[in-house]
């Protein structure tokens, strides 16, 4: 039999998660999530954790992400399984960032400013739905990485109980004048904090800005005794390497 005809009746679809796609009043849009469940996830009972995954579209961050969760929880084991929701974007810039008062940046990135209101989807829209559909423990992790860095601190700061860990990779904490980073100390001193565990690091070989904004950040957080904090840069890793390398790390410590 030619490899070609061999080939051709072999072959079937490679399925890889779930995309689901509803309506945000919030945000006035449709907006599309992908899911990936662990092996078993239909025929148990047990409620997992969940990982919100930023910048999670399937030409993004969600397949390597939702590889490395499944590598870590089934054949090395060194993980707990969890649901990973990848939060496929519409327009990064706009949702990932506050107002700035630079001209330079509104000029370069002119739908900026609207986390606020993205922050609203995520509490008011985005949990209810996927703890509706999905069986989800408590405390869920939210996944972040440059502008999503970014966004997940102001999550932090403002709303630090939507979430129960945050992983918060080469914060762009740069933005409008590292306003976020020098309000952080007041912003946090507002909520009553508590079991709230929190993963930092940038790479070695990113911007200095970034590295020392993220270290920054680390020695704000480690004040505070109801946030456990880990700080763990990396110092061979570039801006496109981090992420991957900086989760392997990370889940192995927070979710054993």
């Amino acid at each position: 039999m030619p490899f070609s005809t061999w080939a051709q009746d072999r072959q079937t679809p490679f399925v890889w998660g779930q995309t689901h796609t509803f309506h945000s009043t919030v945000l006035q849009e449709d907006r599309t999530i992908n899911v990936w469940l662990p092996p078993g996830y239909d025929t148990g009972t047990q409620p997992l954790p969940i990982l919100y995954l930023l910048d999670g579209s399937a030409n993004e961050d969600f397949m390597h992400v939702a590889g490395l969760v499944q590598f870590l929880s089934g054949i090395a084991g060194t993980i707990k399984p969890a649901i990973v929701v990848g939060i496929a974007n519409v327009d990064r810039k706009r949702d990932f960032t506050f107002p700035t008062t630079i001209a330079q940046d509104k000029k370069d990135f002119p739908t900026t400013g609207s986390s606020a209101t993205f922050i609203n989807f995520i509490e008011k829209e985005l949990q209810p739905y996927v703890t509706t559909h999905f069986r989800c423990a408590a405390s869920p992790t939210l996944i972040g990485q440059s502008l999503g860095g970014l966004l997940a601190t102001q999550v932090l700061a403002e709303r630090p109980t939507l979430f129960g860990t945050y992983i918060i990779v080469s914060p762009s904490l740069w933005w409008n004048k590292e306003s976020l980073l020098k309000d952080m100390d007041a912003r946090l001193k507002s909520h009553n904090l508590h079991n709230t565990r929190v993963y930092i690091a940038a790479g070695g070989k990113e911007p200095k800005v970034m590295q020392q904004d993220a270290a920054a950040l680390a020695k704000i957080l480690k004040k505070y005794s109801g946030i456990q904090t880990t700080y763990a840069p990396l110092p061979n890793e570039d801006h496109a390497t981090m992420l991957h390398n900086c989760l392997y790390q990370a889940f192995s410590v927070l979710f054993h």
